[in-house]
């Protein structure tokens, strides 16, 4: 038959721009790709509506808990009491304005800019030292031939991300602290002992090493998943290109990670001045706030203990402000380098 005898939809029936060529150009055509968007969405909106029940109240937690708390950056701007009155929205209502003064004790408060200071310094380590390990380790057990092997392996490398902070922190103590193995087995042959926890001038590098010992195992999963979805037959094709397993892992490998690295590279940017508030906190108070102090902990200290609650804000909105930069500043990167980033342009 020379036409096709599939039923088109009621939509597509009633659509007057199927009976527009394509060509026609002027507003006509800017008309029907309006037409055809908006019919688009109906569809989708029709067709995908049992999954958006499914994610409302996801959606509805998320607005509870993370964007509605944003209007309480109010509080930045004033000298909050939170003892005025039990409800706290009262206590924003009847707290004094006080305009931009704790912006200004801010940026005059040395130890701000010595928390940011510890904070960049934190960040650069763990981009450098941590955020490649994961690589590697997918990298090396997508090259295991043997199942069980290879689900052992992934085992042992998940299980420290299950571990509390608390029980991390004891374990490098008992390893790395001035009663620990490492101390004891330098005395035994002659040596000095070393308490490397309570050395400020090593803190950002055991830091950095307690986060990958802990969580480089976990971050393996999205690789791993990116890696199964590429082809064999692109592997088979190299072979008999004449490439080796260098060949084969640079030239198919890794263009296969490159969008999900960019992805992850471009959200551990926005996360740069969080490098991890309860680690940072329990081992704060062993090196002193000069060498552990990063922003979370001096939001933490300055809100909680000290009570001043506005002065507090106003460093978190500072911080919150500057994280969203670098997102859009990275995700803008990751476009004029070809990929999709966070979101498409």
């Amino acid at each position: 038959m020379s036409h096709s005898t599939v039923p088109r939809s009621r939509a597509e029936a009633h659509d007057p721009a199927d009976r527009t060529p394509v060509a026609s150009g002027g507003a006509t055509g800017a008309r029907q790709k309006a037409i055809r968007g908006r019919l688009s969405l109906r569809l989708r909106f029709r067709r995908d509506r049992v999954l958006l029940l499914m994610t409302l109240p996801a959606i509805l937690l998320l607005l509870l808990f993370n964007y509605l708390p944003i209007l309480g950056n109010i509080v930045a701007f004033q000298d909050y009491d939170p003892y005025v009155s039990d409800n706290g929205i009262v206590s924003m209502l009847h707290s004094p304005w006080v305009g931009l003064e704790n912006f200004q004790r801010i940026f005059e408060d040395s130890a701000f800019w010595n928390a940011v200071q510890n904070t960049l310094v934190l960040f650069s380590l763990q981009l450098v030292l941590f955020f490649p390990i994961p690589i590697a380790l997918a990298l090396l057990i997508n090259s295991v031939v043997r199942p069980r092997v290879r689900a052992l392996s992934q085992a042992i490398m998940y299980l420290p991300h299950f571990f509390s902070w608390v029980l991390v922190i004891a374990v490098f103590q008992q390893l790395l602290g001035g009663a620990g193995v490492l101390s004891q087995l330098l005395r035994r042959h002659g040596y000095d002992g070393l308490d490397i926890m309570t050395d400020p001038s090593t803190f950002k590098f055991l830091v950095t090493a307690e986060s990958i010992w802990k969580d480089a195992g976990w971050g393996i999963i999205v690789f791993l998943a990116a890696l199964a979805s590429v082809s064999p037959d692109l592997y088979e094709a190299a072979a008999m290109d004449g490439a080796g397993r260098w060949r084969r892992m640079w030239h198919v490998t890794l263009p296969a990670l490159r969008p999900v690295i960019a992805l992850l590279l471009v959200l551990r940017v926005g996360d740069a001045l969080t490098v991890g508030f309860e680690q940072i906190l329990l081992q704060r108070d062993a090196v002193g706030p000069g060498a552990a102090e990063v922003l979370d902990t001096f939001v933490w200290w300055n809100g909680v203990r000290n009570q001043d609650f506005g002065y507090a804000a106003a460093a978190g909105l500072i911080k919150g402000v500057v994280s969203l930069g670098l997102v859009l500043a990275a995700n803008k990167v990751a476009h004029l380098m070809g990929e999709q980033g966070v979101y498409r342009k």
